[in-house]
């Protein structure tokens, strides 16, 4: 019923009734529209729940019928769907990265995984755009990956995969971004559709057997390659010119810059050099030979003993004759900048030739010393305990000898077990021994060469074409090639002091990809001690400072000055004993207190974006430098902690070229051990 009330002139009591009625109808109509809203958002996020769950099954399901086709999966022991792989960003089951409950990525690497990667599988997980299985035991040929479209990395490095790839392998994935296939056993062609990826960026493909030519790539796009140690051939790309000749060696059929000019044929065809150069280098080579030879005779006539001296000789008489051999006297003559005779053979007091080296593996090339040390050999340097020599065997392959004369306070029973154990050492960052010979004097150590020599040449030598300065990203790989291969030492040799007791920039060599290897490490036992003291810390912590002794967290302190080394460029004081602050460690620490002041090295290229993981790695190097041992990290947090830097500032289209984007999901920070230093 409505109420009158008395109306207004102008409005009568049916008008007044009438809007009265019309506003509680549009309050009732305003309280169930709101109400119709709040059930449609409930819908919406109850079926964003269901959808989200169905998500999370079906990563669990695809990740347990891939685990089906592994084998020696039992590292893979917590994958339960009862628990699922994510909780969240947390990840619960072993090598799966988690965002938001989804895996976005797989990181398999170094747990002995075989068998084969179900790719099928795999397509059922929406959101993966990262896989790296890198460091496994793989076979056979490379799995469809075009059929995960969306991934952005992969990383298949270090494996044994075989067989050419087919040209749809990588059709249509126009969001890959690095392709990482290096250290494998992959023939055939060159996939051309990568040439045709629009983001690639990234592309290793060294140490495989490829064949026939590269394919034209444009370096405006591809920023980090290597086609290095393959069986390519023809013509580099024009686009790739002006890249670093080493990238492109190991491949006798390539030519082209940065590599020597290509003949042209008849028919206009680009190939290596041609017969008649070749003929030319031939007869060249001949009569340098022969000249060599001639020269060789005649020294040799002349250097050759009187009967009377070389009864003598035989006889003990002269103190020089006493304490070196015929192979001792050969070493000392190429020092001198002599001609080297190949040496001949010391007779031992049975007649029998001395000159064997003892090898510490078996199936490879063997070789005596005569076969090194012969006309073609060269000195490379002299160090604390003596010459390193570059020689060639008959095959070609190139071997380096190190002579070592303070280690004549061991016997040989005690030397030979030593290098048993040295050669029992396997990791890709250590450069293994491969034979010894033994004399009380002296000793000779034989290694492979190292294409790209030392990183204290690379870092502090001449700058030219052939070798430019090197580029942050290297360095980083360099750095963290370094601590994987020190992290192995100590797990491996963990009775010894100091794992490595000798590292420093001139005992990391480079290979023709810029990989680090490790060398002289492991010698304190068999080395004089007194002499060991004195020379075999090149990096001088304040411990051994002031106590002349070294302990498990030496070698901490050494890796931490080789950071700073790599990242500043500037050589440290080596061997100082004089305990003041004129030292590498200092002047960080002082440039960092001048705020905006130069730390860094000037030469070094690629560093736009990176300055936050620069300072990351700069103050590890300088937590690795603390004056109190208890406060320097273990190895295995400094390993930890290096491979979680980047190439870039963290950045969704810039991963590191070393790790797995699996580690580059976000800036995780330092732990308490690795916060910033204020100094």
């Amino acid at each position: 019923m409505c109420v009158r009330a008395p109306p207004p002139p102008l409005l009568s009591s049916s008008s007044s009734c009438f809007a009265t009625s019309m506003a509680r109808k549009r309050v009732i109509l305003s309280t169930r529209s709101s109400s119709n809203i709040v059930m449609l958002l409930i819908i919406v996020v109850f079926l964003h729940f269901v959808v989200s769950l169905g998500e999370g099954e079906g990563d669990a399901d695809g990740l347990l019928k891939f685990k089906e086709s592994l084998k020696n999966a039992d590292k893979l022991s917590n994958w339960d769907k009862a628990k699922g792989p994510c909780d969240g960003d947390i990840e619960i089951w072993t090598g799966v990265l988690c965002e938001k409950g989804d895996v976005w990525g797989l990181k398999l690497e170094n747990l002995g995984l075989s068998g084969t990667i179900d790719v099928d599988a795999l397509t059922k997980m929406q959101n993966l755009r990262t896989i790296s299985v890198m460091n496994n035991e793989f076979e056979g040929t490379l799995p469809n990956i075009a059929k995960l479209g969306a991934l952005k990395t992969v990383y298949f490095s270090n494996n044994k995969f075989s067989g050419e790839i087919p040209a749809t392998t990588f059709s249509g994935m126009s969001s890959l971004k690095k392709l990482h296939l290096d250290n494998n056993q992959f023939s055939g062609p060159i996939p051309g559709v990568l040439a045709e990826l629009p983001k690639l960026m990234e592309l290793n493909l060294q140490n495989n057997q490829f064949e026939g030519p590269i394919p034209n790539f444009q370096l405006d796009r591809l920023k980090v390659f290597n086609f290095s140690s393959n069986k390519l051939s023809g013509e580099i790309p024009p686009s790739l010119s002006n890249a670093n000749g080493s990238l492109f060696s190991g491949n006798e059929g390539l030519c082209g810059a940065p590599l020597q000019p290509c003949a042209i044929t008849q028919r206009g065809s680009t190939r290596g050099p041609p017969v008649a150069i070749i003929a030319g280098v031939a007869v060249g080579v001949v009569v340098v030979l022969v000249a060599i030879v001639i020269v060789m005779i005649s020294l040799r006539k002349k250097n050759s003993p009187e009967p009377g001296q070389a009864a003598a000789a035989a006889g003990g008489a002269g103190a020089q004759a006493q304490n070196k051999d015929v192979t001792a006297r050969n070493l000392d003559k190429m020092e001198e900048g002599r001609a080297t005779p190949a040496p001949s053979a010391s007779p031992d007091h049975n007649g029998k030739q001395n000159v064997k080296l003892t090898f510490l593996r078996e199936g490879g090339e063997q070789f005596d010393l005569p076969d090194l040390l012969k006309a073609s050999a060269e000195v490379l340097g002299s160090g604390i305990f003596g010459s390193t020599y570059k020689a060639g065997l008959p095959s070609g392959k190139m071997m380096v000898v190190k002579r070592f004369k303070h280690m004549n306070g061991i016997s040989k029973e005690e030397f030979n077990e030593h290098m048993r154990r040295l050669g029992r050492l396997s990791h890709q960052n250590v450069l293994p021994v491969v034979a010894f010979y033994y004399r009380k004097e002296e000793k000779l150590l034989v290694a492979d060469f190292a294409d790209n020599l030392s990183l204290a040449t690379q870092l502090h030598g001449k700058r030219s074409r052939k070798r430019p300065a090197l580029d942050w990203p290297t360095r980083l790989n360099i750095v963290k090639g370094i601590a994987k291969g020190l992290q192995y030492l100590y797990n491996e040799l963990p009775s010894l002091t100091a794992p490595h007791g000798h590292l420093k920039s001139s005992n990391v060599l480079l290979d023709r990809s810029l990989k680090p290897f490790l060398t002289d490490y492991a010698l304190i036992p068999i080395v004089n001690q007194a002499y060991a003291q004195e020379n075999m810390i090149s990096y001088k912590s304040p411990e051994f400072k002031e106590t002349r002794k070294i302990n498990k967290k030496t070698d901490i302190w050494s890796f931490g000055v080789l950071i700073l080394e790599i990242l500043t460029g500037r050589f440290p004081a080596l061997q100082q004993s004089s305990g003041t602050d004129a030292d590498l460690v200092a002047w960080v620490e002082a440039a960092l207190k001048k705020e905006g002041g130069p730390v860094f090295d000037a030469d070094m290229t690629g560093t736009n974006n990176a300055q936050g993981e620069m300072m990351k790695l700069l103050n590890i190097g300088l937590n690795c430098c603390q004056a109190d041992t208890e406060m320097r990290p273990e190895i295995k947090e400094v390993v930890e902690k290096i491979d979680e830097i980047k190439e870039k500032d963290v950045d969704d289209d810039f991963y590191s070229s070393y790790t797995s984007e699996g580690d580059m999901r976000s800036s995780r920070g330092l732990s308490d051990d690795f916060k910033t230093i204020n100094v």
